[in-house]
């Protein structure tokens, strides 16, 4: 089905730039600075103001490094010249030995069907030399197909593939997503999860269950806090919401990335975040 949706000689090419990624169920060896060797990777979404007034991810770079993160996350909706942006994002990870973690917002099912601008993403993640890519699930329920067939060719670039619980009812509560990755491994399709902290409280579920639930899966975390007001639930750095994100984190595997994902209005409170994660890592 995918082979029908790009030309096979692209799929030639991820197999030749892209990095190796782990059998189902093992674990990335990431490189990092903290004491574990595990990678603190900071999420563009900290920049928040200054992407919105035009500022390029890749020039960020330099101050994620030196706020003590190891490994960045981009975000493909802050992207504006693709052709500059993608090359100075590897330019710019390359030098800074940052880890290049891919987020788009995007499904890999769309009404039943794979999506036909996965092999564009990973073609992007490709030229930034990426680790990982992320995705939301979308209708995976209307799909009937050969899901093995179908992801195998997404799965096998060199990127790794996640899908990631979103602020939707479809791809963001626990049944779906425990449903399609139980499927996935029971396929033994390599594709995992990014258990996101914050977003269970927009879609009225339980995190800590969350984490108990689909902590088998998950290759990848993200932390934000969140306080609810009046029943809104608004995202927050951490500790200044409501969230027990250590009691996730020792409930979760260890050893994975974990990523920092929140607006903050200085470094000071990036810096934060990443010595709080640090000093949780160290306990």
């Amino acid at each position: 089905m995918f082979l029908k949706l790009v030309d096979i000689s692209i799929v030639s090419d991820y197999y030749y730039f892209c990095k190796p990624v782990p059998e189902i169920g093992s674990q990335t060896n990431y490189s990092g600075g903290n004491n574990m060797n595990q990678p603190i990777v900071v999420n563009t979404l900290e920049f928040q103001k200054e992407l919105q007034s035009g500022v390029a991810q890749a020039s960020l770079f330099e101050r994620i490094a030196n706020l003590g993160a190891t490994g960045v996350e981009v975000r493909r909706e802050y992207i504006n010249d693709f052709d500059q942006e993608l090359a100075n994002i590897k330019a710019n990870s390359q030098k800074l030995n940052l880890t290049v973690f891919y987020s788009v917002p995007d499904e890999v099912f769309v009404n039943g069907k794979l999506n036909d601008q996965l092999p564009k993403y990973l073609a992007e993640g490709t030229k930034m030399g990426i680790t990982a890519i992320k995705f939301n699930t979308g209708d995976y329920a209307n799909f009937h197909g050969d899901l093995k067939a179908t992801l195998d060719p997404i799965v096998s670039t060199g990127i790794q593939v996640n899908v990631e619980n979103d602020q939707t009812q479809v791809s963001g509560t626990i049944a779906p997503l425990q449903n399609f990755l139980q499927a996935v491994k029971d396929s033994q399709i390599d594709l995992g999860y990014v258990y996101d902290l914050g977003n269970w409280r927009y879609v009225g579920e339980n995190e800590i269950t969350a984490a108990q639930k689909l902590g088998e899966f998950t290759r990848y975390i993200h932390l934000k806090d969140v306080q609810v007001t009046d029943g809104k639930p608004a995202v927050t750095p951490l500790d200044d919401g409501e969230l027990d994100w250590h009691k996730v984190l020792n409930i979760l595997p260890k050893d994975l990335p974990i990523a920092i994902e929140y607006p903050s209005d200085s470094d000071a409170i990036v810096k934060a975040g990443i010595e709080k994660v640090e000093a949780a890592l160290a306990d």
